[in-house]
């Protein structure tokens, strides 16, 4: 992908629509080529996360997007998914506004309820993932980004535990010191994104830089989904007289977000009427997760000729109260993540140019004492047969003590990658991580909720669950340079999959699941042009499989999981300042083996997952300041459930407009969401009783944006 062209797809439904752009001479993504310099020439941008070494993205060996800073800058960016939204083999949405996403990777991440899972997730280097595979996004502050790089699939250096790919979200550097701003954004619903960045160079070695920031969103348009966050962060950079560089960062956050329940057919029904959600069919009308995170971060990069050595210490300590299903979680002690990853480069001779990534990596999470709580105000069916049902909380106050658990989960890992040259045109990685990932939990359980009977019920008591997992992830990847313009790889890779702390108790007989990916594809990168495309088979054994049984979530392994697909993603400059380009997934995922509580469904496509996906974009820059973009997401039909009895039909170009006018130091911009205010859902699920849960997605959303900079 070139840096004045992103290839991350950002879609646009008709090609009237440039046109209308072209008449308003506004733009969105253009950078002049310069003068003589010659059209066959290609530009790319630059990795880091495939393969822990700096390459242009047609030289990598696997399928890679980057949503560059002018992708990002001109994305509004309250959620992430502002701006990887329309990437191929990438679902993300939010059912539940603010930092909340739900992402998919290439089928990976589908059985989380709440957060993302199956992915790793980093930021700048530092595990955003818990060892247990469940990643956060609250501590992450959407204004302080320079660039995202996604890898997709099994095998990556920074993969542990996780199989369905890898996304670094790279932050703004502190030795960046022309990059000061005020930004305020203020739009309907309530929605605020005020960010405030200030740098400086003390002298000649240091730098520091903080940076402020607070969105909020109201979301009047259904009950009980208001979001708040504030973050402050402080980065200092040390430049060492022998050339080496040490950054370190410490930053708060405070993260409040409540959680909206789902809807039933009637409900969704009314929602597609009117864009309003007055109700839903849960009786956990008052969920959310308010969280405060401490982080620190510190990082070296020191060379000694060719060896290069880039150790990395991190901690960080985060509290919650989480009002959920049946149950009050309050952290009140914290949890604390310490982390440490020591890596080392080599450049040297073997069959040509080549460099040896090698590293070792431990990772602990410690919990003590965290508390479950039952809810004090409900409303219950005061007679007959299901008499002392919980039909509704009042309030989300917590009542009497339910549980109360002490958990250590560890990773601990080791990676060595050999990349060569050995002829002019071709360039070899050959890659394995292993890591060891231990469960220690000690529960006691008072109390639980019951979901057949809607009741509380005694608990358990006591009870420990002590599990260790090995997982294995080799990675052999090959690019072959066909044209100076041309790319063609592939790659053979596996990676373990851990269960989630959660899935362990929830069912302690899980296994880690285990995927195989095999994969070829072909990149092209010119002046005018730009591409990727794959084409992949995955194969996954003891798929951990999430089934809907009376609202509940419950967890086991199906025997084996085929899996399918087609990438393309692409980009053409029309003229000078306007590019069009498009994207479009296609995901065939069955279950080869797979059979639950009697019913055989082996044959069956995956739920959630749709076939189809595209993206159509166009964007447009005036040399004059005036800048816009157009894009339009399509998701096509998908099972409900894993016996395939129903199809959601998705959406069809859901489109979003940015527009804006850059003069000087200050730039004025409005970016509308849902642009025709469609109403529709981000997931759509069926349990085995038949019953439907819808979670709605935002009608039209727009913001107006003034940056200053400075």
């Amino acid at each position: 992908m070139r840096s004045h062209r992103s290839t991350k797809p950002l879609g646009n439904p008709l090609l009237s629509t440039t046109l209308l752009l072209s008449v308003a001479g506004i733009s969105l993504h253009w950078v002049p080529v310069a003068a003589g310099e010659p059209e066959e020439t290609g530009f790319d941008t630059i990795s880091v996360t495939a393969t822990r070494i700096e390459r242009a993205t047609r030289e990598v060996p696997s399928a890679v997007n980057v949503i560059d800073s002018d992708q990002i800058e001109g994305s509004r960016m309250m959620n992430i998914k502002d701006a990887i939204q329309g990437t191929p083999g990438v679902l993300i949405d939010s059912k539940n506004g603010g930092y909340d996403v739900r992402l998919i990777v290439r089928g990976a991440g589908q059985k989380a309820n709440y957060g993302v899972r199956e992915i790793m997730v980093l930021r700048d280097g530092v595990p955003m993932t818990d060892p247990d595979s469940f990643s956060r996004f609250d501590y992450f502050d959407t204004q302080d980004v320079e660039r995202i790089e996604i890898t997709k699939g099994p095998g990556s250096l920074y993969g542990a535990g996780s199989a369905g790919g890898t996304v670094q979200i790279i932050s703004k550097s502190v030795f960046d010191t022309d990059d000061n701003r005020l930004k305020l954004g203020f739009g309907n619903y309530g929605a605020e994104n005020i960010n405030l960045r200030l740098s400086h160079d003390i002298n000649d070695a240091n730098a520091v830089a903080v940076t402020a920031s607070h969105r909020a969103l109201e979301n009047d348009w259904r009950r009980w989904n208001d979001f708040d966050t504030s973050q402050l962060g402080l980065k200092h950079g040390l430049m060492l007289q022998d050339g080496a560089t040490l950054e370190t960062e410490l930053s708060y956050s405070e993260a409040d977000l409540q959680l909206p329940g789902t809807m039933n057919e009637a409900q969704f029904k009314e929602f597609r009427k009117s864009g309003k959600q007055e109700e839903t069919q849960d009786a956990w009308k008052h969920s959310g997760r308010y969280s405060k995170i401490w982080f620190f971060n510190s990082r070296l990069e020191r060379e000694w000729g060719d060896l290069t050595f880039k150790p990395r210490l991190y901690y960080n300590h985060w509290t919650h109260y989480h009002p959920v299903t049946g149950a009050i979680n309050d952290n009140e002690e914290g949890t604390d993540v310490f982390g440490t990853d020591l890596e080392f480069n080599y450049k040297h001779q073997l069959l040509g140019e080549s460099t040896l990534v090698a590293g070792v990596t431990a990772r602990v999470e410690d919990t003590d004492e965290a508390k479950k709580f039952d809810y004090r105000d409900v409303t219950t069916i005061p007679f007959g047969p299901q008499a002392g049902r919980i039909t509704a909380t009042l309030s989300d106050a917590r009542g009497d003590l339910m549980e109360v658990q002490s958990a250590t989960n560890s990773l601990y890992g080791i990676y060595l990658q050999e990349s060569v040259k050995p002829a002019e045109r071709w360039l070899v990685d050959l890659s394995l991580r292993y890591d060891r990932s231990r469960f220690d939990i000690e529960t006691n359980e008072i109390t639980a909720y019951n979901y057949g009977s809607g009741r509380y019920v005694p608990g358990a008591g006591r009870y420990k669950i002590d599990k260790t997992f090995d997982l294995f992830s080799p990675r052999l990847g090959v690019s072959y340079a066909l044209t100076p313009a041309l790319n063609l790889f592939g790659t053979v890779a596996r990676s373990d999959q851990v269960p989630s702390e959660s899935e362990i108790k929830e069912n302690q007989a899980l296994d880690a699941s285990t995927a195989t990916n095999f994969e070829i594809g072909l990149k092209g990168r010119s002046a005018l042009w730009s591409f990727d495309t794959s084409v992949y088979y995955t194969r996954v054994a003891d798929e951990i499989v999430p089934t809907l049984v009376d609202g509940q979530t419950r967890f086991q392994n199906a025997g084996r999981t085929n899996k399918k697909g087609f990438e393309f993603n692409g980009d053409y400059q029309l003229f000078k300042g306007l590019t069009l380009g498009g994207s479009y997934t296609f995901s065939d995922y069955k279950y080869d083996d797979f059979i639950e509580s009697g019913s055989d469904y082996s044959g069956n496509q995956m739920p959630y997952v749709p076939r189809h996906q595209y993206s159509l974009f166009a964007d447009y820059r005036h040399p004059g300041g005036f800048k816009a973009r157009l894009q339009a997401n399509s998701w096509g039909s998908y099972y409900l459930d894993a016996a395939n009895t129903e199809e959601y039909g998705g959406y069809d170009f859901v489109t979003d407009l940015s527009m804006g006018y850059e003069t000087g130091p200050h730039t004025l911009s409005l970016n509308v969401q849902n642009l025709f205010d469609k109403h529709y859902a981000t997931e759509v699920k069926k349990d085995t009783r038949g019953n439907k849960y819808y979670s709605a997605a935002s009608p039209l959303a727009a913001m107006l944006t003034y940056n200053f900079e400075f």
